[in-house]
């Protein structure tokens, strides 16, 4: 379903315009959101799904190996073959925009990992930055652009938002465990995302977090980021290479994020608890 145009963007914009209450202290939930687009993505972040439809043999996101970190995943599913999909977060302008900005009012994630497909071959593709385009590569179905576009009306088009994913220490994990992937970090300065939906999410979680990175903000986001992933990459290695990814994400989480406490939010009948490791 859509909303009118301008309707996710000036929700946004409303957080910058509306003061924060002198007294309320910051706070964050320990919450993970990564999302996938064509396979092998939607394939890869399938586990940490909390639907019994798109994940029958259950969630594995909560406390994710006893890190403290619970992990929630969003995809569409394509079952005509690739397109532009069903479900959340289809391979569409509007639709990725209005199901991103309702997934991250209930989720409030510490951090977003966003992945989508990329070339031919095995690259695990960090990408380093993504634009605030206003031409973007049409979509599948009119308006076939995105509505507005730039999407963004806080920085002009053509803006820059730079990814805050501890990329170093992914690509040298993923490489030191051996998985049958590329993984390599796209810094070129004449490279972005590619101007499709996957630069647009990619821009998504990166202006969230720069929005809600503030010591001030409700809850806080400290990270954010894209990686491309080959279409010749399998499931299985995939997965690998995604949680070799998320363990180097927690790991940088427990050296940003403040000292723990005790906190529960309840979002739409469902408790998010967040945890932290001890050790």
């Amino acid at each position: 379903m859509r909303t009118p145009a301008l309707a996710a963007p000036a929700a946004i914009l409303m957080c910058f315009l509306a003061p924060m209450p002198a007294a309320r202290a910051a706070g964050h939930t320990n919450n993970i959101l990564i999302t996938g687009y064509w396979p092998p993505t939607n394939e890869i972040v399938r586990p940490f799904s909390t639907s019994p439809v798109q994940n029958p043999g259950g969630w594995q996101g909560g406390n994710w190996e006893g890190r403290g970190y619970d992990i929630y995943s969003f995809f569409p599913e394509f079952p005509s073959g690739l397109g532009k999909g069903v479900g959340d977060l289809e391979v569409d302008y509007q639709d990725t925009s209005e199901d991103f900005w309702r997934i991250v009012a209930e989720v409030k994630p510490a951090a977003i990992m966003t992945f989508s497909r990329g070339s031919a071959g095995k690259g695990w593709e960090l990408e380093y930055r993504s634009r605030n385009l206003e031409t973007w590569i049409d979509d599948y179905e009119a308006p076939f652009q995105p509505t507005p576009s730039p999407p963004d009306p806080t920085l002009p088009a053509g803006a820059i938002r730079y990814s805050s994913l501890p990329m170093l220490q992914i690509r040298d994990a993923v490489r030191a465990a051996g998985i049958d992937v590329n993984p390599f970090i796209d810094s070129s300065s004449s490279s972005f995302g590619g101007g499709f939906v996957s630069e647009f999410m990619a821009y998504h979680g990166t202006w969230y977090k720069d929005i809600n990175d503030d010591p001030s903000a409700e809850y806080r986001c400290y990270s954010a980021g894209h990686i491309h992933v080959g279409s010749g990459v399998s499931v299985a290695n995939g997965r690998l290479a995604a949680e070799v990814s998320l363990r180097e994400l927690t790991r940088y989480l427990d050296l940003v994020i403040p000292a723990p406490g005790s906190w529960t939010v309840l979002m739409g009948g469902v408790a998010f608890t967040a945890r932290r490791r001890r050790a």
